[in-house]
């Protein structure tokens, strides 16, 4: 049976997200920095994950951004098949959400509408939007707005298949170590692994809006986030880029079946806040 869906809803739906998402950390992540906090050995980083709660409790309480770069609104939509919208398309829908949120919510605009012209756009739009179809009548919407503090920060490589999971490992390992302080530590790390160059990119960025308690369901993958995970905080980058044990809060490695003559690799790398929400409609 189909279901119809005004428009007008995720058009609110998503105003509402692009607002709370930037200004309220999810719950794991601001667990994952009290840990952080007592784990990290420098005194320094200690005080630096200090100052970021302390920044997440007052811009929750005052609803305002936790970092000025309220970035480029990213959604993955899960469309149900059985269902039917009405008014509006779906990607009319989602920038009209992200034009309100963004001026209401007054939320820094940062899209200039194009690459090389750059005159800003005013509204935040438009959205990249990636939608896939599933069964049922419900819409699942994520997003992820991204600061390119860190998105400038990550890296593709296309791979030998004879690289194998330590080329994987020391590309991703050489791309957090190149990145630095740059990307607002400690960082969150996707990884995509498998499909073609544009999917790996698509799987990593995916990947940061998985909660980093959750570990890949697959063991060999799980095993290789706790890996490089280990391998990250041993940089010595630490909070802030101050130095310290504490890197990264998390790594979630997303794969895909891929060629017999490849292997691509893409590392998207998220600040410390890793801003994301879902909803279903």
């Amino acid at each position: 049976m189909i279901r119809e869906v005004n428009s007008e809803i995720i058009t609110e739906t998503i105003a509402k997200m692009c607002i709370e998402a930037n200004c309220v950390i999810a719950p794991e992540i601001k667990a994952a920095i009290e840990t952080a906090k007592q784990t990290e050995e420098s005194e320094v980083g200690k005080t630096v994950l200090d100052n970021l709660l302390e920044n997440a409790r007052i811009a929750k309480e005052k609803m305002v951004p936790i970092c000025q770069d309220t970035g480029m609104a990213v959604f993955f939509v899960e469309l149900g098949k059985d269902v039917h919208i009405v008014g509006k398309n779906l990607t009319d829908a989602i920038n009209d959400g992200v034009r309100k949120g963004y001026t209401e919510g007054y939320l820094r605009k940062s899209v200039v509408k194009d690459p090389l012209i750059r005159e800003n756009t005013n509204d935040n739009t438009p959205a990249v939007i990636y939608t896939e179809q599933t069964d049922g009548d419900k819409i699942k919407i994520t997003y992820a707005p991204k600061g390119f503090g860190s998105e400038n920060k990550s890296a593709l490589k296309m791979l030998n298949p004879s690289d194998g999971e330590q080329g994987v490992i020391d590309f991703v390992i050489d791309t957090v170590r190149k990145a630095g302080a740059n990307p607002c530590p400690p960082m969150v790390v996707g990884v995509g692994i498998g499909g073609t160059m544009d999917k790996a990119a698509y799987l990593a960025k995916k990947a940061l809006t998985r909660e980093i308690t959750t570990e890949n369901e697959t063991e060999y993958y799980a095993d290789m986030e706790k890996q490089l995970f280990e391998k990250i905080n041993m940089l010595g980058i630490g909070p802030q880029g101050m130095g310290g044990t504490v890197t990264a809060l998390g790594v979630n490695i997303e794969v895909f079946p891929t060629h017999i003559a490849g292997l691509p690799v893409a590392v998207n790398i998220n600040c410390h806040a890793t801003r994301h929400a879902s909803v279903v409609i």
